[in-house]
């Protein structure tokens, strides 16, 4: 295999999934949450399975997929890590794959609002970052760690970097190569969908929502993110 592979992250895609466009020549995508939208695990049940066959059916080697709080079937078990492994799908909770030498470290869980699934009180949620292993290349993440594409639009009108700050400092003591979230969407004027290089620390970040709060009925406003890894190097270059 050539020393270098083109990954695809996309997320918070909330049904909406056929309507995206799939690039060519990937070897590696990765799913960071919000496959779904309904937070009644019996009516998620549908959206999960509907996601997950079309997933599978991509023509893609490696599948990545990560919990978001709008997917309550996974939450209920009534979709597990079995079901995914049947359909070529890994499905990561608090653990690591390694695939073609990375580390991939994934977890669904975002700091609590409102009554979602998979959520933890911000007191609480830093005990899941701790146990990110210090090797770990790729971090993937249902929501972004604070002041990283994160911003939205409060009831009041004001605007709120409602990241995750215990995942921002996990992640700036790990120094991963890459790290993978959505959950927060563009809206309005603000963009978070998008990736950039945070300077001095040679890490990528990858916000790869999908839908504009406010627009669904328009269908997604992005395809998710384009990126090509060096195997030996590890180094990431966003296409």
């Amino acid at each position: 295999m050539d020393s270098k592979i083109r990954v695809w992250h996309l997320s918070d895609t909330h049904g909406f999934h056929s309507k995206i466009e799939i690039p060519e020549n990937i070897d590696l995508v990765i799913h960071s949450g919000d496959a779904g939208n309904a937070g009644d695990p019996y009516r998620s049940d549908p959206e999960i399975r509907d996601f997950a066959n079309w997933y599978a059916t991509l023509p893609i080697h490696n599948k990545i997929y990560v919990a978001g709080n709008h997917d309550s079937a996974v939450e209920h078990l009534l979709w597990h890590k079995k079901l995914f492994d049947k359909l070529g799908i890994d499905y990561l909770f608090n653990d690591t794959i390694n695939i073609y030498g990375l580390q991939i470290w994934g977890s669904p869980f975002t700091p609590r609002y409102g009554n979602w699934s998979f959520m933890k009180d911000r007191s609480k949620i830093s005990r899941v970052w701790d146990s990110v292993p210090d090797d770990t290349d790729i971090i993937v993440t249902h929501g972004p760690p604070k002041g990283t594409l994160d911003v939205t639009v409060n009831r009041d009108g004001s605007l709120e970097s409602c990241g995750d700050g215990a995942l921002g400092k996990r992640i700036l003591k790990i120094k991963p190569k890459l790290v993978c979230f959505g959950h927060i969407h563009d809206v309005d004027h603000i963009r978070n969908a998008g990736s950039y290089k945070m300077a001095g620390f040679n890490i990528v970040y990858s916000n790869g929502a999908c839908m504009t709060d406010g627009q669904f009925k328009y269908g997604p406003s992005s395809n998710g993110n384009l990126f090509e890894i060096d195997l030996v190097s590890k180094q990431v270059i966003i296409l």
